[in-house]
């Protein structure tokens, strides 16, 4: 997913954004969507989209660590069927001297533990 956003350290940042990207992992249990082929057994992926879309337009936030955070945090708290999430965040053009890809934070959240995986 691509996003046009307001986050950073730099007010440069906040006053003239940029774009980011976001990878969206979920994972459930999806036997009976494959086995029935119908909508109402996963998880309708335009909903994640919407999730994340109100998230990187509602708030600026400093990090790229904490935009990951609440995206997986809203994930886990909004579809209960999702065990874990591992979300993506990439910033492609950071005001940062030198020649790369872009920066990027990833990180995965299970429900049960709560806790960091990667």
């Amino acid at each position: 997913m691509q996003f046009y956003a307001y986050h950073g350290v730099f007010a440069e940042e906040n006053k003239l954004g940029q774009s980011y990207i976001v990878d969206v992992e979920a994972y459930l249990d999806l036997s009976a969507a494959g086995q029935s082929d119908r909508l109402e057994d996963t998880i309708d992926y335009s909903l994640i989209y919407q999730l994340v879309q109100g998230i990187m337009a509602r708030k600026v936030y400093r990090l790229v660590e904490a935009v990951a955070e609440d995206i997986a945090g809203q994930i886990l708290d909004t579809f209960e069927q999702v065990q874990a999430v591992k979300v993506k965040v990439t910033k492609p053009t950071p005001p940062i001297p030198g020649h790369y890809a872009g920066v990027a934070v990833e990180i995965k959240r299970n429900r049960d533990a709560g806790g960091d995986t990667s």
